[in-house]
């Protein structure tokens, strides 16, 4: 699907969630469902250190200005504008409920954005925004989002909001920082390609999961670890063995991005059943999704 799409100069995550829709209808096929700890843990953390890996440390400090007020601040105000919306065409959810799909529908898909952006000729620094806002703004989503589900089931502060951002963001910073520093000694005695990518593959897990442990965010640590061991790449390793380490990380990422989307797609006929089930009329329900989607996009075309 992924080279059809290709040849067809058309978005390969887009067609790959039409086909999944269209498979899922298929009898024989069983019924899929995504679990979220599969996607946070098992497949977002070599997404996120793949894509760090590959970009440019300098272009992402060079516009970090930029890349901050999307990944943090719209992040932030599409989560509220989204949250308003919501709550307001479906009175019976809570406004934190709302809050908590806003923070889901917040950070835009890098593969998609970056593929249509290439293929209409966008200038390279806006695609390279694009692409660091990609990095971190997933961070910034799951911090709103935990905030918005803990509101639910009960009273958070200002404080207490603010407080569990600095630590998110400032423990993953640190925890990165620290994978890179004792990551990058290592490989450099490494002579093997075959062995420095092995190893580079326990990387993302190995930022992710003590940053999580310890309250930070675990996306932030995998995004800085990549970035810093991206960026010594050149000094640490032989061109050898990074030409080997890009080529297997960009396998991987192609085979774990196509894939997400193909599941997302196939999931179609459970959440249909399941809008059947529910009390709330078709109507109201396509009001909310069409008031959420228009409140997504005006939020960043207000915002920018």
């Amino acid at each position: 699907v992924a080279a059809l799409a290709e040849r067809w100069r058309t978005s390969a995550p887009l067609l790959l969630v039409l086909v999944g829709i269209a498979a899922s209808f298929l009898p024989f096929l069983p019924q899929v469902e995504l679990e979220p700890e599969l996607v946070l843990v098992g497949i977002l953390p070599p997404l996120l250190f793949s894509a760090a890996y590959n970009t440019s440390f300098i272009d992402f400090r060079a516009r970090k200005g930029t890349i901050a007020s999307l990944s943090v601040g719209l992040v932030i105000f599409t989560t509220l504008v989204v949250g308003l919306v919501a709550w307001w065409l479906v009175p019976d959810i809570p406004l934190a409920a709302g809050f908590a799909l806003g923070a889901v529908v917040a950070p835009p898909d890098a593969v998609a954005a970056t593929a249509i952006a290439r293929r209409v000729g966008m200038p390279q620094p806006i695609v390279q925004v694009l692409e660091g806002e990609s990095l971190v703004n997933d961070a910034t989503a799951l911090t709103a989002l935990r905030t918005a589900i803990a509101a639910v089931a009960g009273t958070v502060t200002v404080v207490q909001v603010g407080f569990g951002f600095l630590l998110a963001a400032g423990g993953g910073i640190v925890v990165g920082v620290i994978i890179a520093l004792l990551y990058v000694p290592v490989r450099r005695r490494i002579t093997t390609p075959a062995f420095d990518t092995a190893l580079s593959f326990t990387v993302p897990y190995l930022a992710f999961v003590p940053a999580e442990e310890l309250h930070a965010s675990g996306v932030v640590a995998v995004v800085v670890a990549g970035l810093l061991i991206g960026h010594k790449a050149p000094l640490v390793s032989s061109g050898t063995a990074r030409l080997t380490t890009e080529a297997n990380w960009r396998t991987v990422s192609f085979l774990l991005e196509n894939v997400v989307f193909l599941l997302i797609g196939l999931q179609l006929p459970a959440l249909v059943r399941a809008l059947g089930e529910d009390d709330i009329a078709i109507g109201v329900i396509a009001a909310a999704a069409a008031g959420v989607y228009l409140a997504t996009v005006v939020t960043r075309f207000v915002w920018v």
